[in-house]
């Protein structure tokens, strides 16, 4: 569904990505994990049209999409959920979720999916005319979950989804896209937590200083000699 090719991007001033290659399967989950300044967001970045590329190619569904502008990508069925929730604080929590609809005119498809982010999280529903910015730092990565599902994507960019938030809520999270991937949709998931990734993943890479050290079956991953001691602690 979504294939990186030989991707190079400098990112203020700094190679970034360097030459790397990632493929993800429709209906699955696919993993990037790695330290801070691996490479992983800037990953995130360039397929949503956020950062150009030096060089590579980008394709989604049979379309190159590189050198698109973000826009584009959204309308294609992209949904970028970034890091650090990136949401508008004084707006309330139910205009948050319409922002994710702009590029869209389905009135009934739009209630739909509003009705769906808010069975994902009935807190969602509790406090929809509350503002953003006095939700928690869990119930608002959960605002922004939702936020993207309202773009009637595809495809899940999911940047660092547990960082900064309650466990419990991190589980939350993990359970919630394992539904997205079982209802269909396809996702990326970026995370520094490897335990949570290579949970839910089918297929993970691991980053380090712009290049794929490691790729392949998750659970393969859980289980290899480097990967445990490096990013798992064990």
């Amino acid at each position: 569904m979504l294939s990186l090719k030989n991707i190079v991007v400098h990112y203020d001033g700094v190679e970034a990505l360097k030459g790397i290659s990632i493929e993800a399967e429709k209906g699955s989950i696919t993993a990037l994990i790695g330290s801070n300044g691996a490479g992983k967001s800037t990953c995130m970045r360039a397929i949503s049209g956020l950062v150009p590329l030096t060089s590579g190619e980008i394709w989604f569904e049979g379309k190159r999409i590189d050198g698109m502008v973000p826009e584009r990508i959204v309308k294609l069925g992209i949904a970028h959920v970034p890091e650090g929730k990136r949401l508008f604080l004084k707006m309330s929590v139910f205009d948050n979720l319409l922002t994710g609809a702009y590029l869209r005119h389905d009135r009934a498809e739009i209630e739909r999916d509003l009705e769906k982010a808010f069975r994902y999280f009935p807190i969602l529903d509790e406090r929809r005319m509350q503002q953003a910015g006095t939700l928690s730092g869990g119930e608002q990565q959960m605002l922004a979950f939702g936020r993207g599902l309202l773009s009637n994507p595809k495809l899940f960019l999911f940047d660092e989804p547990s960082l900064g938030i309650a466990p419990i809520i991190v589980h939350e999270i993990g359970k919630r896209i394992r539904q997205l991937a079982d209802e269909g949709y396809t996702i990326i998931l970026v995370e520094q937590n490897a335990i949570l990734a290579l949970e839910l993943a089918k297929k993970a890479y691991v980053l380090e200083t712009g290049k794929i050290a490691l790729e392949g079956d998750a659970q393969r991953l859980r289980n290899n000699d480097y990967v445990k001691k490096v990013y798992l602690g064990i």
